[in-house]
């Protein structure tokens, strides 16, 4: 009787708390409870490296769109992933200067941007929206790009997912790219959930921010060559018309403070040495004690470099002499404009060519409050941004700069894990690099942090030449021009010990993880293995077979060196590495190091030859697993004569204590080369002449402990699955409790 009498009350609470579980359910994030990142499905699908997939683009009017590429305009086209059809998808070509040196040196390989919700906002690849496909132009190994992002991936900086993918254009063959999830917001749901904050891309040299930009720079424009013929005609990054550069007054003397690790005496990021000729861009103004005073450089080109003499050279570090850029602990200028306002005589605050080319926004200064002065930031955000956003970030660009409140305005762990693996990696072309671009900034709350983007001049080949200076780089000065503090995202790493010890002992991990029984060097051999016969057949690519094997054998030598050198650092040892005739060059680089001739920008670094023809002997086979003999090693490379380094055993049928785990049926494979069993087109793998199986992999590679696949990449649900999943929970809660409420009311 007692149950009946508060039935209805009984009943009216379940109800209650069902709506509450439901408005939970469905509308959680907006009431602040986030979800953090969250796995999808093309994190194992498209994005699993263990082999390389087949995208094959297919549009009637390819010719046309390749003629008018340099436009950067949508066409629409069919693509098929790995045998799956998606239909009115967008393509552009992609890549800032890429695109005018590619169209240069006679090539069509340009890259290219996939964007499946262009036309159909709902349309998406396994939830992805936007995918590139990036042409590895200067890359002789193919995957600088790709070593850089698993290495960010897999030490817990937020990064982007890539695999190799080989695309044909209406089924004939086109080349090897380098598939890489977009900076957009497929990648910010993965990682930050719904309420992800906002994103930027900084850029002061005409490069970032969107369609267009970078067409108007050309390597050409500054001399590197050292022979003083060429002049600059066009400024990078410089004034607008009529304004004047900022200059700064003498402030780039290196500390006193020796940090642990030491100061090394090895020029900047990249530690090489700058060019014996250098011309100013046009409209540069030097300040009074820069070397050659106000009328620029003397006959002759740059000072000294060595910093030996004391006498107009560098300081260590390779930093300008009084000429740095830096600002005021508390973020003001040290120069004043002209009208006497302290305000820079352009928008962003060009912070001198002493530190960078980059202007002060770019680099992450604070300048003032007004966010015009930040137009290199917000002109280039990728979300949609409000005044209250903008001032926001203000806030925080003030405190990062005067290294204060750092734990409320930075990812202290998530930037210092991303300067790890950047700094072990000598990217010239980057925020520590003299251009200072190549990177995404992420704000959420407050709290900034860094996303990696655009490796392919990594590994010292930003300019290339003799290895020695860009292995033996300090971890704690890996500026190319002024020094830490003129870079406030690396500097605070430095302002306080406890920070720099937590930046040196995730250094040693690194190097503990990745070079204690070879891992890195094994995944790079892996790498080019399973990605060789693709380069074989290549018809676009900009450099020959051999050169790419010599780029291999290269890149694995200089890691190993870079290996030794940063423990040197870390033990407080300031002995060089030395790196015998080793030459970053052979890697593929900016300066022309494309092989003989190619890959470079052309007009300053020589021109390109055709591989071989799109139409030729290759034709649109499937390309083999390497040859290998009775003991499952591969034969020597017929062409270079070299083997690669590491080895290359064939895995036995279990798999022995320590070994990277067999792909099963239940799990597709996540992590490192390998292609174990059937294939993706369901072909079996070759027979020996004992009657096993050739893997595709590296047989013997064992991956670091604790080592997860890059992405995290399970086979989870994708983000519309998981929405559909809330709206059944949510949908089955409200029928449950009807279910309950006229249930007892009929039995009572």
């Amino acid at each position: 009787m007692s149950t009946s009498k508060h039935i209805n009350k009984i009943c009216i609470a379940a109800v209650a708390v069902t709506l509450v579980i439901t408005i939970l359910f469905m509308c959680g994030e907006s009431l602040g409870i986030s979800l953090a990142s969250k796995s999808v499905k093309y994190e194992s699908t498209l994005f699993d490296t263990s082999y390389v997939h087949k995208i094959d683009i297919v549009m009637d009017d390819w010719d046309s769109f390749i003629e008018s590429c340099e436009n950067e305009e949508y066409s629409t086209c069919t693509v098929v992933v790995d045998g799956n059809k998606y239909s009115n998808i967008a393509i552009r070509a992609k890549g800032n200067t890429s695109l005018s040196s590619v169209k240069s040196m006679g090539s069509q390989r340009y890259s290219f941007k996939l964007e499946f919700d262009h036309y159909e906002d709902a349309k998406m690849l396994d939830g992805l929206d936007k995918l590139c496909l990036n042409n590895l132009i200067q890359d002789n190994t193919m995957m600088k790009d790709y070593i850089t992002y698993q290495l960010m991936n897999d030490f817990g900086a937020d990064s982007p997912l890539c695999s190799f993918a080989y695309l044909t254009v209406n089924g004939e063959d086109w080349g090897l790219y380098l598939a890489v999830e977009s900076i957009e917001d497929s990648f910010l749901s993965r990682n930050y959930g719904s309420d992800a904050g906002d994103l930027y891309k900084p850029d002061s040299m005409s490069f970032g921010g969107g369609r267009g930009n970078g067409k108007d720079f050309s390597m050409s424009d500054f001399n590197f060559d050292g022979d003083g013929e060429e002049d600059t005609e066009k400024t990078a990054g410089g004034t607008q018309s009529g304004e004047k550069a900022k200059t700064d007054k003498d402030s780039s003397e290196q500390s006193s403070q020796t940090r642990p690790g030491g100061n090394f005496p090895f020029g900047g990021q990249g530690g090489q040495t700058p060019p014996e000729s250098f011309d100013m861009p046009e409209g540069f103004t030097p300040p009074d004690d820069f070397p050659g005073g106000q009328g620029g450089f003397p006959e002759g080109g740059f000072p000294d470099f060595s910093g030996d003499d004391g006498e107009g050279g560098f300081a260590p570090g390779g930093s300008f002499p009084g000429f740095s850029g830096d600002t005021q602990q508390d973020g003001s200028d040290d120069a004043s404009s002209s009208d006497g306002s302290g305000k820079s005589g352009r928008p962003g605050g060009f912070g001198g060519f002493g530190g960078g080319m980059g202007s002060d926004d770019v680099k992450l200064k604070y300048i003032d409050d007004d966010p015009d002065s930040y137009s290199n930031i917000f002109d280039s955000a990728k979300t949609k941004v409000s005044k209250a956003d903008k001032k926001r970030l203000i806030n925080s660009l003030q405190n990062l700069s005067s290294y204060t409140d750092l734990e409320n305005v930075l990812d202290t762990d998530e930037v210092l894990r991303y300067f790890v693996v950047h700094n072990f990696v000598c990217n010239g072309d980057s925020y520590t690099g003299m251009m200072i671009h190549n990177y995404y900034l992420h704000e959420s709350d407050g709290k900034l942090s860094m996303i990696p983007w655009d490796y392919n001049l990594a590994f010292g080949t930003f300019q290339g030449g003799d290895a020695s200076g860009t292995i033996n780089t300090s971890i704690d000065s890996p500026i190319s021009m002024g020094n830490v503090d003129d870079r406030p995202m690396l500097g605070w790493v430095f302002s306080d010990e406890s920070y720099t010890e937590q930046y040196h002992e995730l250094f040693a991990e690194f190097i503990e993880k990745w070079f204690t029984n070879g891992e890195l060097e094994q995944l790079i051999a892996d790498t080019a293995e399973m990605i060789r016969p693709y380069v074989e057949k290549d018809p676009t690519k900009f450099c020959t077979l051999d050169e790419f094997d010599k780029g291999v054998e290269t890149l694995s030598q200089f890691v190993s060196l870079r290996a030794e050198a940063v423990r040197r650092q870390l033990n407080g040892d300031e002995t060089a590495v030395e790196t015998g005739d080793l030459n970053t060059s052979d890697m593929g680089s900016m300066g022309g190091g494309m092989g003989k001739d190619k890959g470079g920008f052309p007009g300053a670094f020589g021109k390109t030859e055709k591989t071989s023809d799109k139409d030729g002997e290759n034709g649109t086979e499937e390309a083999t697993v390497p040859e290998t003999t009775e003991g499952g090693t591969p034969q020597q490379n017929s062409e270079s004569g070299m083997s690669y380094p590491g080895t290359f055993s064939q895995r036995d049928s279990e798999s022995s204590e320590g070994s990277f785990p067999e792909k099963s049926n239940e799990n597709s494979a996540n992590g490192f080369p390998e292609r174990d069993g059937e294939s993706q087109d369901g072909k079996s793998g070759e027979k020996s002449e004992d009657g096993s199986e050739n893997r595709f992999s590296g047989g013997s590679f064992s991956p670091p402990d604790s080592f997860s696949p890059p992405g995290g990449a399970t086979g989870g649900q994708s983000g519309e699955s998981e929405q559909n999943f809330r709206i059944l929970i949510a949908v089955s809660s409200l029928v449950l409790a009807i279910g309950i409420f006229i249930a007892a009311k009929k039995k009572y």
